[in-house]
């Protein structure tokens, strides 16, 4: 079993915890609503560092980038932002969110 499958693994929490006491600054992305056919439930997580390491999931792939991007605006100025992909929003569209579901995404620094 190599260390990428091991990682894919384990909790982005924890993950996130060994980034920080590494001297990296983290922001956290969280499922925290979901209407419909959403790709992952409330309370899932994504972490990022600042050099765009990311782990975890919010969408199954669907919105990650996007959510990535916010992030590093995030680590960036500080200030915690509240992201909503969903069909009906042509994002969610071009970043691949076409389940017919929608999802509210809360990103904010740790630390």
């Amino acid at each position: 079993m190599s260390l990428t499958t091991l990682d894919e693994s384990r909790d982005p929490l924890a993950i996130a915890e060994e980034w920080m006491d590494s001297g990296r600054d983290v922001a956290i992305a969280t499922v925290i609503e979901t209407w419909g056919s959403a790709p992952r439930p409330v309370g899932s997580h994504l972490v990022i560092d600042a050099d765009g390491n990311f782990h975890g999931s919010v969408s199954g792939g669907c919105v990650e980038g996007a959510v990535v991007t916010e992030a590093m605006d995030v680590l960036g100025d500080g200030k915690a932002r509240m992201l909503e992909f969903g069909v009906a929003d042509e994002t969610a569209w071009r970043v691949g969110l076409s389940c017919g579901g929608r999802i509210k995404v809360y990103v904010e620094k740790l630390g």
